[in-house]
């Protein structure tokens, strides 16, 4: 074993889990879907300072990109919604989220869409709300996402989309099984992988998380699939190339004590706790 996996370890072990939905499944708690449904409101509580539920949802075709087990989108879907799609690249989320649907009485306005979103399955303009909640950071060409998002938004329409910057303490989503924040400021990748192998491959579900997590390149190298390390900075460059002007754009502080200095260049990839951002077609 390597100096850096055993320091990353013992480093590790003095720090408790966040609570994470893949562990909360495992220990019978809830499911990733009903996790999601509970968190439904703190999905949307960063617009609520330029909208209301209402004028989100009432009456609107909405597609949640990058959904899961679509728990977040059953909740949207609560909010008096006339058609709403939960878009999911992975298919093994479906019957979880179609049993949801069925269990809270939105079978009829739900529908859940196995899709990569730089190809929507929707026609142009013919989405009134578009919500990207944590999904951001996640897509691989996020420059063919958003030009997608534009082109199926109806005239009007609203992207409401927000994500945590790379450098937020748990901003390389390892958190279910590492609980050092910044863990990936002091590590390498390959370090990380190690340790986070180590970590989750005696759990029922570890192989599924490895998978889900861990590829390999045609070097062999293996790399995290999962995360493009979508930065405040870059999220910015991609706006300009693609000449958006947000409605609404901010940048919320990890705690409100650190707003002054999360305006910083130096430190404030990693004391914003989430971006938020409104774009109108």
């Amino acid at each position: 074993m390597g100096i850096a996996v055993s320091i990353c370890k013992m480093l590790n072990k003095l720090f408790k889990l966040p609570l994470h939905p893949f562990n909360m499944q495992n220990e019978g708690t809830m499911t990733y879907a009903e996790w999601q449904y509970a968190k439904g409101a703190d999905t949307i509580k960063f617009y609520m300072d330029v909208t209301n539920i209402n004028g989100m949802f009432a009456g609107k075709t909405v597609a949640d990109i990058g959904c899961g087990a679509a728990g977040k989108t059953l909740f949207y879907a609560d909010q008096g919604v006339a058609k709403i799609y939960g878009v999911e690249i992975l298919e093994k989320y479906r019957t979880e989220a179609e049993n949801l649907a069925k269990r809270l009485g939105h079978a009829d306005v739900f529908e859940f869409v196995c899709a990569d979103a730089v190809k929507l399955p929707f026609a142009d303009d013919s989405i009134d709300t578009i919500i990207m909640n944590d999904a951001m950071e996640h897509v691989d060409e996020p420059e063919a996402v958003l030009a997608e998002c534009l082109r199926v938004l109806s005239p009007g329409g609203r992207l409401f989309l927000n994500f945590p910057p790379y450098y937020h303490p748990f901003g390389a989503h390892l958190s279910d099984a590492l609980g050092m924040p910044w863990v990936h400021m002091f590590f390498s990748d390959k370090t990380l992988i190690r340790v986070y192998k180590d970590a989750v491959k005696n759990l029922p579900d570890g192989a599924e998380r490895i998978e889900f997590r861990i590829g390999r390149r045609p070097d062999g190298d293996e790399f995290f699939t999962y995360i493009n390390r979508m930065t405040i900075r870059r999220f910015k460059r991609i706006l300009a190339r693609a000449d958006v002007k947000p409605t609404y754009y901010c940048e919320v502080p990890l705690r409100k004590i650190f707003a002054p200095f999360a305006c910083l260049p130096f430190v404030r990839e990693m004391l914003v706790k989430m971006v938020v951002c409104v774009i109108e077609k």
